[in-house]
């Protein structure tokens, strides 16, 4: 199947574990009460307190601050006292990590021209517990579907990939089913109705490759490269433009590939002119409970760690922050 990056403590959904959150986590939430009281807050305490955590922990932290607090969320009182890249990677630290997703996406659809691509980028490739998870979030945070706000945002090819991947309809894998013949059978599809016609049928491709397993999209793509000469993800370039072609060649990886899609993600937050600040704030963020995988592949992909690559590209507390949410997956030194 295709790999979770939310913790168990998320699907769990549990909002009162029988252990208790911790003296840490109480301390932690004084620490930072404490750090915004007054003119000004110490922005460098609660980077400090709040980028030690991972991604677990920031759940508890999220849910224990506002026991605390009479019910005031970490994330508002981030808002308030930050601001600019930094505050917006101290609202998205100061949420549970579905949480953080919801409010990525929110964020983003502000401004949705530019930044269609991370949010695409966050509903591709997941598995179909977490797409629910996603979706009943985001409606329980925001009163909105999903769905709608999406429909009303993304066009074309933009809103049928995503529109397929709503349905969260990856199916499980099974060796009956998803034959070689079976795999044959798709290849073909995929290349009829996009390399083999004048015009690309993007629905029927949409719909094989969010529906299908990583095991069978994989017998897809070896077949794919045998039978036309190159990988799926190659044939999504040539099939498909913009950012619709991103996401669908993130979408393939993910299933195939995923640490590597996620390192090159962070990447392609970077390249160019000028840093795409949300996608790598988000990337950084969403990812840090998987990112202990990631890291290798980063570096033995690009020769540089994902560190390196945030000191490179940005400055001040919004780089300390980036830096202190990896330093707690994959510590330096």
């Amino acid at each position: 199947m295709t790999i979770d990056i939310y913790p168990q403590i998320v699907h769990d959904n549990d909002l009162s574990p029988d252990v208790g959150y911790g003296p840490e986590i109480d301390e932690a939430c004084e620490d930072i009460t404490k750090a915004c009281k007054g003119i000004g807050s110490n922005a460098k305490k609660c980077i400090e307190v709040m980028g030690s955590f991972n991604a677990e922990d920031r759940y508890k932290l999220a849910a224990r601050f506002k026991e605390l607090n009479d019910g005031k969320r970490l994330d508002a009182l981030m808002k308030k006292e930050m601001s600019g890249d930094f505050g917006k990677a101290m609202q998205f630290v100061g949420l549970p990590p579905h949480e953080a997703e919801c409010a990525m996406i929110k964020m983003a659809a502000k401004g949705i021209g530019s930044n269609a691509f991370v949010i695409m980028s966050i509903l591709v490739g997941r598995t179909d517990a977490e797409m629910e998870i996603l979706k009943k979030t985001f409606f329980r945070m925001y009163t909105k579907d999903l769905g709608k706000l999406l429909a009303s945002e993304l066009h074309g090819d933009n809103e049928r990939l995503i529109f397929n991947c709503l349905q969260a309809a990856e199916e499980k894998y099974d060796p009956q089913f998803h034959t070689m013949e079976k795999a044959v059978e798709d290849a073909e599809t995929i290349h009829d109705q996009g390399q083999g016609r004048m015009f690309t049928n993007e629905r029927a491709i949409f719909k094989i490759i969010c529906a299908s397993p990583p095991e069978h999209l994989e017998n897809i793509n070896t077949i794919y490269a045998d039978k036309y000469g190159y990988a799926l993800w190659k044939a999504m370039e040539k099939d498909l433009c913009g950012n619709a072609e991103r996401a669908c060649i993130h979408l393939v990886n993910m299933k195939l590939k995923p640490y590597d899609a996620i390192a090159k993600l962070v990447k392609d937050a970077c390249k160019g002119m000028g840093t795409k600040d949300l996608l790598l704030t988000c990337s950084v963020i969403r990812y840090q409970h998987i990112m202990n995988f990631v890291q290798p592949v980063h570096i033995e992909l690009f020769g540089k760690s994902i560190q390196d690559r945030i000191r490179e590209e940005t400055g001040g507390k919004y780089r300390d922050i980036l830096l202190a949410v990896m330093d707690t997956a994959w510590p330096e030194g």
